[in-house]
């Protein structure tokens, strides 16, 4: 006999690429009814000749409607208190990463959270539910190999033509640059790998995108265990690129590439190697490897998959939580606070030259 499952209806804030993403998630799910979305800019909805749910213009009105769940997929200055007023309006909320400006925008989001224990809130942090992410996690939790010694992250893409003029890339409505853009996913998964990090060390440039934000990161972190991850994030790659390596006692583990939607970033890939030295190979320093590839993205899928389990089951939130968000943010906001944004002088505006003459 099939088992009845009860329909929870949702709403999605802010219908740009994220939003247009969740639409189809939510569309797709046998437990999950599209009842409304909400745009400032209405065209942006009334275009798409896919949306049969009701349009809002204002996001209080959505949350104001019988909907369960909200998913927040508006620029960073605009969630925190969209996620605060969903938390009270009674909705179980989904919020994009990142999960907003600074680190006190968090602090008010999780200060709401506490005031309304039933509901769930929980963060699109998709990377950890990548494939070749979760596979390195379960050989990592086998011990097999022992235990990690260092990871190493590059995580970056091209620009492009439009880069000055996203807002990802105003501080006003970003808060930062491509750390809190992209390099927000790979300090997650060092998090997600290793615990907290008590040490942060960074440098931030200017180095082509003439903005006031950074387009290069360099960070470098070191927990109590003395485990030290370094990432590169940045927007001057000029070939997107996704890297996670993870050194330990016995092997190494590489993911390479990301299943996306314009494959810019190449095949994912989990290199796997085994330490090996002279008595072992015929080469020191050059170790047999496997690779295994994957062809299938189920990483949307599976963390709202995930996030409606916890709300079926009423079970608490402990992955891509509001205290992974916090712990994140923490060292994005030392990170800042480490070093501020330098130029370099030979470049500083020149993104800004190359998109004017790109333009003409």
């Amino acid at each position: 006999m099939r088992e009845n499952k009860k329909i929870l209806k949702a709403g999605i804030i802010g219908y740009g690429y994220m939003g247009k993403i969740r639409k189809k998630i939510i569309e797709s799910s046998a437990v999950l009814k599209l009842e409304g979305i909400c745009d400032i800019n209405r065209e942006l909805i009334t275009v798409d000749q896919s949306v049969k749910c009701k349009i809002y213009d204002s996001y209080k009105k959505l949350i104001a409607s019988d909907i369960d769940i909200v998913f927040v997929c508006t620029p960073n200055s605009f969630s925190p208190q969209i996620v605060v007023d969903s938390l009270r309006a009674g909705k179980h909320v989904f919020c994009e990463k990142p999960p907003g400006r600074t680190l006190a925008d968090v602090k008010l989001i999780i200060e709401q959270e506490k005031k309304r224990p039933e509901l769930k809130l929980m963060f699109g942090f998709n990377h950890r539910y990548h494939p070749g992410i979760l596979e390195a996690r379960t050989i990592v939790d086998s011990k097999r190999f022992g235990k990690i010694l260092f990871l190493k992250g590059t995580y970056g893409k091209s620009g492009g033509r439009n880069y000055l003029q996203s807002w990802r890339n105003q501080k006003e409505v970003a808060g930062g640059g491509i750390l809190l853009d992209q390099g927000i996913h790979m300090l997650d998964l060092f998090r997600y790998f290793c615990g907290n990090f008590s040490e942060v060390k960074c440098f931030l440039s200017k180095m082509f995108w003439d903005t006031d934000v950074e387009d290069n990161a360099f960070i470098f972190l070191r927990n109590r265990f003395g485990q030290v991850a370094t990432l590169h994030s940045s927007a001057t790659l000029w070939k997107h690129c996704f890297r996670i390596e993870i050194f330990l006692e016995d092997a190494y583990l590489i993911v390479s590439g990301l299943l996306s939607k314009t494959g810019s970033y190449g095949r994912e890939t989990l290199t796997i190697g085994r330490r090996q030295f002279e008595d072992e190979t015929f080469a020191l320093g050059n170790p047999r490897e496997e690779v295994v590839y994957f062809d299938q993205d189920l990483s949307w899928e599976a963390e709202v998959t995930k996030f409606i389990d916890y709300i079926t089951n009423d079970n608490k939130v402990d992955n891509s939580s509001s205290y992974d968000a916090l712990k994140v943010m923490e060292i994005i906001e030392r990170a800042y606070k480490n070093n501020s944004v330098k130029g370099c002088p030979n470049l500083a505006g020149k993104g800004d030259r190359f998109h004017e003459k790109r333009s003409n």
